[in-house]
């Protein structure tokens, strides 16, 4: 299924495979992590920012925290989708929440992420992560930012 946006939030839909499950038969926590992270590349991709795109203008995204609160578990064929919604602020991090829900919107595991830019030359966070995505992106409004 394609992506879709609602608004601020950007959804993709997934299904759960049989090698992402642990001992028990449930989805592995790290998995979660995952799913965060595709989410919110797809969500990148879908604006017009690419890895490649990013990495031109010498910078790349960064994790500088991430967290998982999980509700419900999850097994093999299980479809999922998980959101992103970005918020911004003045520093050099930003936060994207992500919700992971089954189809009829129950809430599976919610994913916290504190991200960043980094310029990979200077080793160090850009003062303004949402004005480097903006100048790439050709839907801003994907990403929670004006175009």
């Amino acid at each position: 299924m394609a992506p879709a946006s609602v608004g601020d939030v950007f959804t993709i839909r997934l299904t759960v495979r049989a090698y992402e499950l642990d001992a028990q038969g449930i989805v592995n926590g790290a998995v979660y992590l995952q799913y965060g992270e595709h989410a919110r590349w797809e969500c990148l991709r879908a604006a017009g920012i690419t890895a490649d795109s990013l990495r031109a203008k010498g910078v790349t995204p960064i994790r500088i925290e991430e967290t998982v609160r999980y509700h419900e578990q999850l097994r093999a064929g299980d479809e999922i989708t998980v959101s992103c919604a970005f918020t911004w602020g003045d520093g050099k991090a930003f936060r994207v929440h992500q919700d992971v829900r089954r189809p009829d919107g129950t809430l599976v595991a919610e994913v916290a992420n504190v991200g960043g830019v980094l310029d990979v030359e200077a080793g160090r966070l850009v003062r303004d992560p949402a004005e480097r995505f903006r100048a790439v992106a050709t839907d801003p409004a994907l990403l929670g930012l004006a175009g």
